[in-house]
């Protein structure tokens, strides 16, 4: 009967281990309202720097350019979303995690000021280049900041989640609004004055956290061994690479996806509008995910939406019409589930005092691939329009899924050797 006992004990602590449990705050009302902060930031994070693969579309009537020769101006801006990741997740853990979100609204907002203000092309690419800069800030240092405060990671990551896939879903629409109504200057100009608005407020209402630094805890909720933990980390680079290639590609194409192989001759307006109700099927996905972690363990969770993706993307390519708008949909649920349960699976493999690092090697890597991915797009649709894009997205959907099935294979295994074994009856 003791060992009955023991092993029902030791097997609830697991299971409790595997709901990504946290420390619970001795301020709710405080973490509440940092969390909320984040939240808004992810929205904006993704929103302005989707706000010109819109209005380049303007752009092509205004100064008579091709579509290749102005989607590579802002190559330059993806480089340094991903690039500045890495000093920007150094310099949280080592500095202050709230001073950076501080210059991450103040920074996006004086670029995007810049960027509406550009006298010519080139002065442009330079304020969109300023605001890839800025905008790298949020996802390994926010990101971290989520994991930290939340109680409950898997509903706190997946509506954090949602609150990007927001961002990305009414960049779109609000930008070709903004574009009719105030020309596309002034699609830049009313997110600056809001970001620069948020950053004013979140100075003053968010106390700085750095004395807390010293607090975070410096072990995983699982540990690995070494051999184990440089697999896992070689198969991440992978992992990275190639759902940065697939996120980056749809996400600045789909406008123009949209507006060339939906079929007849529909206004701007409309494609902003189709482009924004596709990436709010990620949410929805989104949504689901942060329910189902808590009943499926997160590696089998992750090799479902790497299916999911690869299926998704072969669909679209071969697909017109309203079937184009269905499998776009699709593929979109699939892209933004995954982001979620890749947040997850490394917040449970990485102490709290690295995350910020860790994350910033992930998002450095998913995001600079960001700009091979916009020059991708100009160099592809320039020789073999959406059919060649789409199939190289296809190729890259199905290294992700090899990759994630072997990760997930490695960490199955790992939480088997985990769980307690039944004593022998004495």
């Amino acid at each position: 009967m003791f060992a009955a006992i023991r092993y029902r004990s030791m097997s609830a602590d697991l299971s409790t281990s595997n709901r990504f449990p946290s420390t619970r705050p001795a301020d709710p009302s405080r973490r509440r309202l940092a969390i909320g902060f984040l939240n808004w930031a992810h929205a904006l994070d993704h929103f302005v720097i989707l706000i010109y693969p819109t209005v380049v579309i303007e752009l092509q009537a205004a100064y008579g350019r091709s579509y290749a020769t102005l989607i590579a101006l802002s190559t330059a801006s993806f480089v340094a979303f991903g690039l500045f990741s890495l000093p920007a997740g150094w310099l949280a853990d080592r500095w202050s995690r709230r001073n950076m979100m501080a210059a991450f609204y103040i920074g996006c907002g004086l670029s995007l000021l810049g960027a509406a203000a550009a006298p010519s092309l080139s002065a442009l690419a330079a304020a969109l280049f300023a605001l890839g800069v800025f905008a790298a800030i949020y996802h390994p240092v926010g990101t971290a900041m989520i994991i930290e405060s939340a109680t409950q990671r898997g509903r706190s990551l997946a509506f954090n989640g949602v609150c990007g896939n927001l961002g990305v879903s009414l960049a779109a629409g609000v930008t070709a609004l903004l574009t009719a109504a105030l020309s596309w200057r002034g699609a830049f100009l009313v997110p600056a004055l809001i970001c620069i608005a948020t950053g004013a407020v979140y100075l003053r209402l968010v106390p700085d956290e750095t004395r807390h630094r010293a607090a975070r805890s410096g072990a995983a909720d699982v540990a690995l061994s070494t051999a184990v933990a440089a697999t896992m980390f070689g198969l991440f680079v992978v992992i990275a690479l190639s759902a940065g290639l697939v996120f980056n590609i749809l996400s600045v194409s789909l406008p123009k996806i949209v507006d060339e192989r939906l079929g007849g001759d529909i206004p701007l307006l409309a494609v902003g509008g189709l482009t924004t109700a596709i990436f709010l099927c990620g949410a929805v996905a989104q949504i689901t995910i942060g329910r189902l972690v808590e009943r499926v363990p997160v590696h089998l969770l992750f090799a479902a939406t790497a299916i999911m993706q690869f299926t998704g993307v072969v669909w679209a390519a071969h697909a017109r019409g309203v079937g184009l708008l269905i499998a776009l949909a699709f593929t979109m649920a699939a892209i933004y589930a995954q982001i979620t349960v890749n947040d997850l699976f490394i917040a449970r493999y990485t102490a709290d005092a690295w995350r910020g690092r860790v994350y910033a090697v992930r998002y450095f890597l998913t995001f600079m691939i960001s700009g091979v991915a916009v020059s991708l797009i100009a160099l592809l649709y320039g020789r073999g329009g959406f059919g060649l894009v789409l199939g190289a997205t296809a190729a890259a959907a199905l290294g992700f899924l090899v990759a994630v099935i072997a990760i997930a294979f490695i960490a199955n295994h790992v939480e088997k050797g985990r769980e307690p074994q039944p004593l022998p009856a004495e």
